[in-house]
């Protein structure tokens, strides 16, 4: 019975996936097939939920079913993330118009990112605090102490670590390693390694012109086929975020999120309030915010979605390049922002964890030097952090371990993480684009008829 049933929900996703694959043959926009695939997921989870219920055999069996697609399109999106990264802010230096400009460029990307990431603090601290959450509100089930116990064990890894230790970590002493992802911080560190090959260049081609440009000829021909391989994997967005909706929403412990749903609530006003900063800031420098929510919203669902800011860079970059960026501010702003300043993951999650544990050992949250304190550090801390999944509990860790509070107590929310991490992951990603646009704005480098030009938006049919 529980075969045919399995079978049968296999069968209705392959039918979704024939409808998807219909409206692409029609020429149906990409904007308007995610979005399908997006509320056909929702519509799909939502019924197998009601049909069995989540933790039935029959979903979770079909869940694994669904994961070929879902979870095989993520893998496919992260296979071509470390060669893009590397590759991107290689030719970034390559670009004639960006390397005179490459020390500021740099400058005001991390700079925004960082930033955004302290106002995200703060508004993680003032929603906490409006919310009135604190971690003694929260039951401790079997689940919750097995996942503290996890962090504890985690923990052990960094605590006593300095912050000149933990910037050390940054740092690519082996990048073929780095390559592999094997670290937290390898993106950042094959960023790194990238910059130094891109300063190297700069002084051949002052020394050597000839080689130096056969160098950017090779460089700019691996950027040609990666971003190849980039759009034939985008051509399966739709149905990557049909499947991960699907089975996100089926397996959904509901009667945890609403337990749990005043955390929820307050993650989610928080990471809007950030949301709607990212369009204040577009708007006071001139751009239209409504364009860049009609041409981000793939990208954004996709986040969504995937709950990957690493899965998402591809599409993070051809938003950017839809929207004006130059290709060289969008590769730069794309790649730092995985790691650093990630204003969901870093910002405002570690914010409302800290707020919320300060009072279970003597500490009022309330106090100015324990509020600058907490921004100061989740700042600081945002560097490094991993743009996948996992990434806000490392960034939590950081801070907490800083602040001296019980890292443990992070694991209460275990039962609603996937749920906050969908927001928290497209506010990443919404304000990584955002630095590269200001910065675009900032250095005069956009294009105003592009970012204007509805024509110009993400389509992966090329």
């Amino acid at each position: 019975m529980t075969t045919g049933l399995v079978i049968l929900n296999i069968a209705i996703m392959l039918i979704l996936i024939g409808g998807l694959f219909y409206m692409q043959k029609k020429h149906i926009s990409f904007s308007k097939r995610v979005f399908t695939a997006l509320g056909l997921g929702i519509l799909f989870g939502f019924a197998l939920q009601f049909i069995y219920g989540p933790a039935s055999e029959v979903i979770i069996k079909s869940a694994d079913w669904f994961s070929l697609v879902g979870s095989g399109y993520v893998k496919f999106l992260q296979m071509v993330v470390m060669p893009l990264v590397f590759i991107s802010i290689l030719a970034a230096f390559t670009k004639l118009k960006l390397t005179n400009n490459i020390g500021k460029i740099s400058t005001l990307i991390l700079g925004l990112l960082v930033g955004t990431t302290a106002i995200a603090a703060a508004v993680g601290i003032a929603t906490a605090v409006g919310f009135d959450l604190e971690a003694v509100q929260i039951t401790q089930g079997e689940v919750e102490q097995a996942r503290a116990a996890k962090l504890e064990e985690t923990y052990g890894g960094i605590e006593g670590r300095t912050m000149p230790q933990q910037i050390l970590d940054l740092l690519p002493a082996n990048p073929f390693l780095d390559f592999t992802g094997a670290r937290p911080t390898s993106t950042i560190s094959v960023v790194i390694f990238a910059a130094f090959l891109g300063i190297a260049y700069l002084g051949v081609r002052r020394k050597s012109a000839e080689q130096a440009e056969l160098f950017a000829k090779i460089v700019d021909a691996f950027y040609a086929i990666i971003m190849r391989v980039v759009t034939l994997i985008l051509r399966l967005t739709p149905y990557g975020v049909l499947a991960i909706m699907t089975k996100t929403v089926a397996l959904s412990d509901f009667e945890a999120i609403i337990k749990l749903g005043q955390f929820v609530a307050a993650s989610y006003v928080a990471l809007t309030i950030m949301f709607i900063i990212h369009l204040l800031l577009l708007t006071l420098a001139g751009l239209n915010p409504v364009t860049y929510l009609k041409k981000a919203f793939p990208v954004l669902a996709f986040a969504f979605t995937s709950r990957t800011s690493a899965g998402a860079l591809p599409l993070n970059i051809k938003t950017q390049r839809s929207l004006g960026v130059p290709e060289g501010i969008a590769n730069f702003a794309g790649s730092f922002g995985l790691s650093i300043g990630q204003n969901g993951c870093a910002g405002i999650y570690p914010a409302m964890l800290a707020v919320m544990i300060a009072p279970t050992v003597g500490i009022n949250p309330l106090t100015p030097s324990f509020i600058a304190t907490v921004i100061a550090i989740v700042a600081i801390s945002s560097f490094g952090v991993a743009g996948v999944g996992g990434g806000a509990t490392f960034a939590a860790l950081l801070v907490l371990s800083a602040l001296d509070l019980p890292v443990g107590l992070a694991g209460l929310l275990i039962s609603i993480e996937p749920l906050i991490d969908m927001g928290r992951t497209a506010v990443n990603v919404s304000g990584a684009m955002t630095s590269g646009i200001l910065t675009s704005r900032i250095t005069k480098e956009i294009d105003p008829a592009v970012y204007t030009d509805m024509n110009h938006k993400i389509e992966a049919e090329a």
